[in-house]
């Protein structure tokens, strides 16, 4: 066989590989899209579902389902711990599917008031992905829950820059302010917040402590 038909024939089958493989991961992807639909309302079955998957392969969308039911059975720090052990296995996919993996563990770890395993989670995420949005304004949250205002305030800070119509971000800024004391500081984001999304009920029920603060500021 000549070099130029064994040349041909091996771009065939990577061209044949690549095929196969693609086809794998939308499969893959779709049964993992079905997986945490069923979480939603049944949550038991999908959890069986993850663990005949992972029967059947290990696959990392597998694992992630089972996860994430557990998660929404109850067993809120198993469920974190195997999302954080899977952004660091050998098959767990891409940056960015890790990243996911984190966020969804730091969210877990949020629900049950884990705020700085929360904190951990989600900085691990960003160090995958820098600068998404809503991992920094996850991890303000997180830091907000532990009073570590000067981090939340500086991924705040990194959101606004990023989008700066971000209303959650500008309300998430005002309750800082708040708890800072720093009340006009804190009027001004909440405006900006309401200017950009004016029915937003945390934004007004942080208007309202920011001018009752105001009042009782003003009667000293």
């Amino acid at each position: 066989m000549s070099l130029i038909a064994m040349a041909a024939g091996a771009a065939l089958f990577l061209q044949q590989s690549a095929g196969t493989q693609l086809a794998a991961a939308e499969a893959e992807a779709a049964r993992l899209e079905a997986c945490v639909e069923k979480i939603e309302t049944a949550p038991e079955e999908a959890y069986e579902d993850g663990l005949a998957w992972s029967f059947a392969g290990n696959r990392p969308g597998a694992r992630q389902c089972t996860a994430l039911a557990l998660i929404a059975l109850g067993n809120v720090e198993e469920g974190a711990v195997r999302l954080e052990n899977l952004s660091m296995s050998s098959d767990g996919g891409t940056l960015e599917q890790r990243a996911v993996y984190l966020s969804q563990a730091g969210n877990a770890w949020l629900q049950i008031g884990a705020a700085e395993a929360a904190a951990v989670s989600f900085s691990e995420a960003l160090r995958l992905a820098p600068g998404e949005n809503d991992l920094l304004l996850d991890r303000a949250s997180a830091y907000m829950v532990i009073d570590k205002w000067d981090e939340a305030m500086a991924d705040l800070n990194a959101v606004i820059a990023n989008s700066p119509g971000d209303a959650i971000a500008y309300q998430m800024r005002a309750e800082i302010h708040l708890n800072k004391d720093a009340l006009d500081l804190a009027m001004r984001d909440v405006e900006t917040s309401m200017a950009a999304d004016p029915r937003n009920i945390d934004t007004l029920l942080v208007r309202g402590r920011v001018r009752e603060a105001m009042r009782i500021k003003a009667g000293n």
